[in-house]
């Protein structure tokens, strides 16, 4: 793998406007961003390559896995605003059109939580395990909280962040009477993840795992919401969701979103 050849001057992808959240600047899009543990970005070739952009919350997934096996990769715009997500070369990397997608040599995924489940176990030397290495129960148990919180979690999170967020940044009106709904229901997820956060430091076993960092894109957005409460009323969801957010590899993407 190949190592910094050239450092740019500050990041040229604005990713900082609201108007950015899913498409960097047309003016920049032929940057290709190599991203390191150690070192600033940089313009060179990687093994690893990510097509999505920074604020998307399946894209920070991707990119909170590379960051916790302590990967190189290389992050490249896709300029969604213009369309390049429903034209090729995108769509040869993914058919459905949406980001992001990985290359890993002469492989091609897409689908967030299956990209990062092969990173945790192709990886599985580097950095964090992410997949916790005990018996066939913990195994079992982490497949368990992995589609909770695709099934029961992200599909309402994911809503009340569209509400409370991203429909500003569209120029639309939040609805109130569906956030009321939506909140109403997440609370009986809190509640069930409070429960098991009493008997577990974390949600599939003691150690940190894809179960948890999965959360972590929308869990981030609705902290900046007053929908946080729901998360902070609750002392164990609460004292997971701090613990989670404080990961290093999570600072990373937060700052690159900032960049």
């Amino acid at each position: 793998m190949m190592r910094t050849i050239l450092l740019l001057p500050p990041l040229p992808i604005k990713l900082r406007h609201s108007s950015l959240l899913f498409s960097p600047s047309h003016s920049h899009s032929h940057y290709n961003l190599k991203f390191t543990s150690k070192s600033s970005p940089t313009i060179t070739m990687a093994s690893i390559k990510v097509h999505g952009v920074p604020m998307s919350t399946a894209t920070m997934r991707v990119l909170a896995a590379l960051y916790e096996k302590d990967l190189d990769f290389e992050l490249i715009p896709v300029d969604m605003r213009a369309g390049a997500h429903k034209q090729e070369p995108f769509l040869s990397l993914n058919p459905f059109g949406q980001i992001p997608a990985l290359q890993d040599g002469d492989l091609t995924l897409f689908e967030s939580r299956a990209i990062t489940e092969y990173i945790a176990d192709e990886y599985s030397e580097n950095g964090e395990k992410l997949l916790c290495p005990g018996c066939n129960k913990v195994k079992a148990l982490t497949k368990v909280w992995l589609n909770v919180e695709g099934q029961q979690f992200d599909p309402i999170a994911s809503k009340i962040a569209f509400e409370r967020i991203f429909k500003g940044m569209f120029g639309l009106t939040t609805d109130p009477a569906a956030v009321q709904e939506l909140e109403g229901k997440l609370v009986r997820v809190l509640d069930i993840y409070e429960a098991r956060l009493e008997k577990s430091e974390f949600l599939a076993c003691d150690c940190f795992t894809l179960a948890d960092l999965h959360h972590l894109p929308v869990i981030h957005y609705l902290m900046g919401t007053d929908s946080k409460t729901l998360f902070e009323s609750r002392p164990k969801v609460s004292e997971w969701v701090k613990k989670i957010s404080a990961r290093p590899a999570w600072a990373k993407v937060v700052e690159l979103q900032k960049q």
